[in-house]
C-alpha cells in the first residue's frame, strides 16, 4: 500500500498542523511511518504516576491506543475515521518517568476492521504489549 506523504500529514496533523489532543497529552511526537508501521515517543509525566512512582496502567494503554489508532489513521481514505473497538494490553515491567517509544506494526487492513500490534519500550526494554482491533467508520 502506498502511503501518499501529504494526505496523511494532513490527517495525522490536521488542517493546521498539530497534533492530535491525546497524542499531546501524552506527549507524543510521530518519528517515522511507513505502510504498516508507525514509531512514536512518548513522555511519562510526572502527572501520570501512580503512588509507587511509576507511570499508571491507563497511561501506557493511552499511549498504546495512540499509536495503533494512529497507524490506521495513516491508512484511511478521506471521510473515513478509526475507531478502537478492543485494546487488549500486556504490562511486562513497570515504566519510569521519561521517555517512553510506542511501535505499531498493521498485521491485517480489511475494509472495516484493521489488526494491529504495539508495543511500549523505555531504555531499551520492552515495558508494554498490545493488540488491537480498530473499526473503519465511514463520517
Amino acid at each position: 500500500m502506498e502511503i501518499d506523504e501529504k494526505t496523511v500529514a494532513s490527517r495525522l496533523y490536521g488542517e493546521y498542523g498539530a497534533l492530535p489532543p491525546i497524542t499531546t497529552t501524552l506527549g507524543g511526537t510521530f518519528i517515522s511511518l511507513t505502510d504498516d508501521a508507525l514509531e512514536a515517543e512518548y513522555m511519562g509525566a510526572p502527572a501520570f504516576l501512580n503512588p509507587a512512582g511509576q507511570v499508571q496502567g491507563g497511561m501506557l494503554c493511552a499511549m498504546l491506543d495512540d499509536v495503533t489508532a494512529t497507524l490506521v489513521v495513516a491508512t484511511l481514505a478521506e471521510g473515513e475515521h478509526c475507531a478502537t473497538l478492543n485494546l487488549n494490553t500486556s504490562f511486562l515491567r513497570p515504566a519510569k518517568p521519561g521517555k517512553l517509544i510506542g511501535r505499531s506494526t498493521l498485521v491485517r487492513r480489511g475494509r472495516g476492521v484493521c489488526n494491529v500490534n504495539g508495543e511500549l519500550w523505555q531504555d531499551d526494554k520492552l515495558v508494554a504489549t498490545a493488540t488491537a482491533v480498530c473499526m473503519v467508520v465511514a463520517r
